[in-house]
């Protein structure tokens, strides 16, 4: 595909995927959910790639639906927003948001389904559909498991602005640097995930998102042997060897 709405970029261990709509302030297009959704491809088959950013270009990180659509984002497009935010949430790498400027109504739900939200800390977020008579509906799959109900309540029924400190506060965003550290930020991140065994980190993951789906008895019941199964894997070994012999585990070094 010949991206004109995206761009994509592979470096120091991650794979950058900018939304490049700013005229637009980023808002979803179908094309622009399908590059993403191929960049997403792209990146997960990469092993180059440790962790996956996105990210925006120019003053807003998403703006959401593109209004200039009567529809806003029709059924009849080649991926479907649903498919993109769970592609984000099933990425077996880890997906963070680098939210770098106003993320509002949709464009949260590109920060709802990625695994860690840095933001700069002028950014502006809002549900701002109630205020166009529509509701936040797709989005709210991704992310009220975040707000919960009580913060999700008064920011869906209000519409309401927030800042990203605020955001922070209510479990939204994990962190908010000053603007100008925000790809630094980022790339801390993206140096934390790679210091972890490529392995792990995916496994990581999928725990996260399979232990919260179960009762206590049945998530013992699965990571016992999750866990021996990893302990036992060459990934595990070298990593207990390398604590051993006080050295980088071969991830590292390679």
């Amino acid at each position: 595909m010949n991206t004109t709405v995206t761009e994509y970029q592979v470096r120091d261990g991650a794979g950058w995927i900018t939304l490049n709509r700013p005229e637009r302030r980023n808002a979803l297009s179908g094309a622009l959910i399908a590059e993403v959704y191929e960049h997403l491809g792209a990146a997960n088959a990469d092993d180059d790639v440790r962790c996956i950013v996105i990210t925006g270009n120019g003053p807003a990180f998403c703006a959401g639906a593109d209004l200039k659509d009567e529809r806003g984002l029709p059924a009849d497009r080649a991926v479907s927003y649903p498919q993109l935010l769970c592609a984000i949430q099933d990425s077996p790498k880890p997906v963070i948001a680098a939210i770098n400027g106003a993320a509002f109504a949709g464009g949260l739900g590109l920060v709802g389904a990625a695994d860690i939200a840095v933001s700069a800390d002028t950014v502006q977020f809002s549900f701002s559909e109630v205020r166009i008579g529509v509701i936040p509906a797709v989005i709210s799959v991704v992310c009220l498991p975040k707000l919960g109900v009580h913060h999700g309540m008064k920011l869906f029924l209000s519409g309401e602005r927030f800042s990203a400190a605020q955001a922070v506060d209510m479990g939204f965003v994990h962190r908010a640097v000053p603007a100008d550290d925000l790809h630094s930020a980022v790339q801390e991140e993206v140096d934390m995930i790679r210091a972890g065994g490529p392995n792990a980190v995916i496994e990581c993951k999928k725990l996260v998102r399979r232990v919260s789906q179960l009762s206590r008895d049945e998530a013992f019941a699965e990571t016992e042997p999750w866990s021996q199964q990893l302990f036992a894997s060459p990934e595990g070994q070298e990593g207990m060897a390398a604590f051993r012999e006080k050295r980088p585990a071969a991830w590292i070094r390679n």
